[in-house]
């Protein structure tokens, strides 16, 4: 069940984003370089949409939204905890920000991925429209985007 996120979820959020990060293999001091980068903040709570996947009790994972203007939505975060990844639950939490940027005219929907992440999106149908360095040396995070027609 995907539900709002409220503030007193914010700790719980950012661990999953650390121990999701953490899945693909980066080291532990890359992930600590990255922390202040995945904590989810009160303030977010006020500027963003954010939503969790609740399985039983337990929040399993969530995405940040931020609507920028009249027509372009950012993906800020997508995560799913490690225990519920390949449950399907990443592409839930896509596909309902995704319905909610469409029923908010959202045009675009753009996502600056993680490289492990380009091939999930790209299957939902994102296309990369560019590249951006990272903070690690030669690694280029691929800037994506998927477009609402009916909003255009």
């Amino acid at each position: 069940m995907i539900v709002k996120a409220v503030l007193s979820d914010a700790n719980k959020l950012t661990e999953i984003a650390i121990k999701s990060k953490a899945f693909w293999g980066y080291s532990d001091e890359l992930i600590e370089s990255w922390r202040e980068d995945l904590t989810v903040t009160p303030k977010m709570f006020q500027d963003f949409n954010i939503y969790k996947y609740i399985v039983d009790t337990e929040i399993a994972g969530f995405y940040i939204l931020y609507r920028a203007n009249i027509r372009t939505s950012f993906l800020e975060f997508l995560f799913v905890s490690p225990k519920f990844i390949n449950q399907g639950i990443g592409k839930q939490l896509l596909d309902h920000a995704i319905r909610y940027c469409i029923g908010g005219s959202s045009a675009i929907l753009n996502v600056l991925s993680d490289p492990n992440a380009e091939a999930f999106y790209a299957k939902h149908g994102f296309k990369v429209i560019g590249r951006r360095e990272s903070s690690i040396k030669g690694r280029l995070l691929p800037e994506m985007e998927l477009e609402f027609p009916e909003n255009m």
